[in-house]
Parts: structure tokens; sequence; C-alpha cells
């Protein structure tokens, strides 16, 4: 809205200095009027889409007791975060109470994990927030698929920018759950922003380590590869983007073709039981300029005293990620293995995440 009236008072300006000076065509005029158009557009690729109840759609059931609302807030770079709200039908609006802001595995949405989290938390008195990263889902954002590990870690700043703006939430008892790569952009966040006064990992993934880790015949590999598919994007005027799922097609049974760790990526995102017409996984294949280059888990051990609880599952592929940041990371923390469960697991099986575990933890610790 904004824009469009900003976009407005700059043709009226135009036209009234035109018309003073007498000395403009109407050909010219036109063209003004295409170029404001044009800058519109620019200032609108940052807005978040509206999405309209035809076109929601959620991977799990909302709870009778809890109320969900599209909520929408920018964050430090001027993009439009699209979030879902999630909150006790029978809260007292009028009492401050507890939240805690959900981000969503690499390429997911809100509307898968970081909801089933929300919607569960909710439940248990919390204001939860689960929302979409910049570029990605209904968030605004060009190009479309971007990663970044700053603004990735921005993002959950933004969030608890405006769980603060809420009259019902307390401040001073705001934390943060990452679910896979979330986790580790949590981390990054935790580090430099110190309202999120405690952090959940769960099945952590820190996609920046693997090119931060590299050895130094891997990166010059890295890097060459990257040259070769900037020049790409700068021929094609538009960043390459190769997502790894169809954003239109469910499996019902995986084929023969997917195998190794693809099975478990596919069993969640491409058949019924996680896929989402937003979530087609993966990013811009320039985005390692970005993730490569700047850890998110680098400043850790500064994140005590505040405190963080790491989730894995005992079978989890990802559990080493955990082991390592748990390692790394100073006084209190704390390890929690899931028995039976693998890495994606703790996205959605509810007879798995440990929920328990996470409300005593963030109610002990937030009520310090």
């Amino acid at each position: 809205m904004k824009s469009k009236i900003l976009s407005v008072l700059l043709i009226a300006v135009m036209l009234f200095t035109n018309a003073c000076a007498n000395s403009v065509s109407n050909e010219k005029v036109v063209e003004t009027k295409e170029v404001i158009k044009e800058v519109e557009v620019m200032v609108d690729k940052n807005e978040a889409k509206r999405v309209t109840p035809d076109e929601e759609y959620y991977i799990f059931e909302l709870d009778d007791s809890v109320k969900r609302e599209h909520v929408y807030y920018k964050n430090r770079y001027g993009i439009e975060i699209a979030g879902d709200l999630y909150v006790s039908k029978d809260l007292n609006e009028n009492e401050k109470h507890m939240a805690v802001v959900i981000g969503p595995p690499f390429g997911g949405v809100k509307e898968q994990g970081p909801g089933i989290y929300a919607n569960e938390l909710a439940k248990r008195g919390f204001v939860a927030l689960a929302f979409d990263p910049s570029f990605n889902g209904a968030s605004g954002g060009e190009y479309r698929h971007v990663a970044s590990s700053d603004i990735f870690a921005e993002d959950f700043s933004a969030g608890v920018d405006y769980l603060g703006t809420l009259k019902y939430v307390d401040r001073e008892k705001i934390g943060g759950i990452g679910i896979c790569a979330s986790g580790g952009f949590l981390l990054g966040a935790a580090a430099i922003d110190g309202r999120i006064k405690a952090v959940v990992t769960s099945a952590m993934y820190d996609i920046p380590g693997f090119g931060n880790n590299a050895d130094n015949e891997s990166w010059q590999k890295s890097v060459e590869e990257l040259a070769k598919t900037r020049w790409e994007d700068v021929d094609n005027g538009k960043p390459g983007y190769i997502g790894a799922y169809d954003p239109d097609k469910v499996y019902d049974e995986l084929p023969d073709t997917i195998t190794g760790l693809d099975v478990e990526w596919n069993t969640f995102y491409a058949m019924k039981r996680g896929h989402h017409p937003r979530s087609t996984g993966g990013a811009t294949n320039t985005s390692n300029f970005s993730l490569n280059n700047f850890p998110v888990t680098y400043h850790i051990d500064k994140i005590s005293p505040r405190p963080i609880l790491f989730i894995t599952g005992d079978i989890a592929h990802s559990r080493g990620f955990s082991d390592a940041a748990y390692k790394k990371a100073n006084e209190p923390k704390e390890l929690h293995v899931v028995e039976g469960a693998m890495h994606i697991d703790l996205y959605d099986d509810t007879t798995k995440i440990p929920f328990d575990k996470i409300e005593s933890f963030l109610k002990e610790n937030l009520n310090k």
C-alpha cells in the first residue's frame, strides 16, 4: 500500500512540474508514467504474498483449541516476511505470555514442520510464530529461492521484533526454535541477538558449515564452479535455480531411481506426508557465494549464559551436526537424543518430537 501511495504522489508531482514548465510532450508524460510503474514493481518485489483461503495448504490439522492468523512484518533489509501466528483460543490477552519464533528446514515453509511445532506449543500456552524465510514460501524478496546466511539469521530477529509488538507477549520471555538448517541460522541469530533468551535446535543442519569446513583443494574447486555459474547468471539475466521437488507432483510410491539419502528427503517432501507446492527445495545456484563465505555457528560459544537445547535422533543422519555444535557451545546446554528417530521424523512425527522436553526447557529458562 505504501509503495502504491508513493507511486501516485511521484506521478502527481512530476505531472504538476511538467504542466508548469509546459515543455514536456504527451509522449514524455507517458514515458514518465512507465518509469514510475517500473519503480513500483521493483518496490513490490519485497512484499509478501497474501495467501487466500483457496491457496492455503497445511500438512497437519489445526487443533480445535488453537487459532491461527496470517501476519506480515519486515526484516532489517526491508523484506516482508509471511508468518502464521498461533495462540490458544483461551489465551488471556490482558496478561504477558512466553513466545517462540520457529523457522523451517532449508527450502521448507511454515505450513510444514514449523506449523506443527507452533500448533503444539500454542496448546501449551505459548504465543508461537512460524515463518517463511526471505525469498521463500509466501515471504517477499527477489530473486526467489536465494539463500543467505546473514538474511536467514536476520529473519529470526525480525520474528522477535514482531512478537515484541504484541501487547500480550513478554519481551523478556522470547525463545527460538530452528528445525534442520534453521537450527544453524538460529544459532547465528542468537549469538548476536540477546533478545532470544532460549534456543532450541531440532535435527540441526549447519548448511554454511559444508563450505566453511572445506579443505583448500575442495574450496578452490567450489570457487571455480561458482565462477562459471555466476557468469551463467550474468548471461541469463537472473539466477539459475533447479528445484529438488516438482510443486505439482506427489508420489504415492517412490520410484526406484531415487536412491541413497534422497530416499529420506523425498519420503517427506515429495509424498503426501510433507509435500507443499511452495516448498520445492534447494536454493539458487549461486547461493553458495553467501553460504560458503559466512558461517553461522562461528560465535556459538558466545550465546552463553543463555541456554541451548540440541535435539537429534539416535539414527538421524544429521546427528553429527548437533554433536559438533554441542561441543562448541558453552554451558548451559543440553543434548537430547530421541530413540528411534531419523532426521525427518523430527519434522512432523508428533510421537517422536519431544514436546514435553521442549516445553519444560523453555518454561524453565524463559521464566528465570
